[in-house]
């Protein structure tokens, strides 16, 4: 059985800025749960989830060798740093605000370990 959980309960995440693009990086703490949180965090579910806040692309890089990934957005910091009026111009709130999704965990494997 399957079970739906917030990310940051098995990720955690940092942010960076350059302009009016922002990038978290999303770390996975657990080997088991890197393909659904690979599958489940698209472009597409992060535009959808933010519509107001990201106006241009999302791309999203997957780093598997660390459980990682890249998610850049563009037009997603009201201008940047220098034009927003924006609290946080430097969009560390994306870690948090990701990191707030929920995704569905695959099911534990029936392989036992010996």
């Amino acid at each position: 059985m399957s079970r739906r959980v917030r990310l940051y309960d098995i990720a955690h995440a940092r942010a960076g800025d350059k302009g009016d693009v922002s990038n978290v990086s999303v770390w996975v703490e657990d080997p088991a749960h890197y393909a659904a949180v690979r599958r489940e965090l698209t472009p597409e579910r992060i535009r959808a989830a933010f519509p107001r806040l990201v106006r241009g692309a999302v791309e999203i890089h997957a780093l598997p060798h660390l459980l990682g990934l890249n998610i850049v957005m563009r037009e997603a910091l009201e201008g940047g740093v220098n034009r927003s009026l924006n609290l946080d111009g430097h969009g560390k709130s994306w870690s948090y605000l990701i990191l707030r999704l929920k995704i569905e965990l695959d099911p534990p494997s029936k392989t036992r370990v010996r």
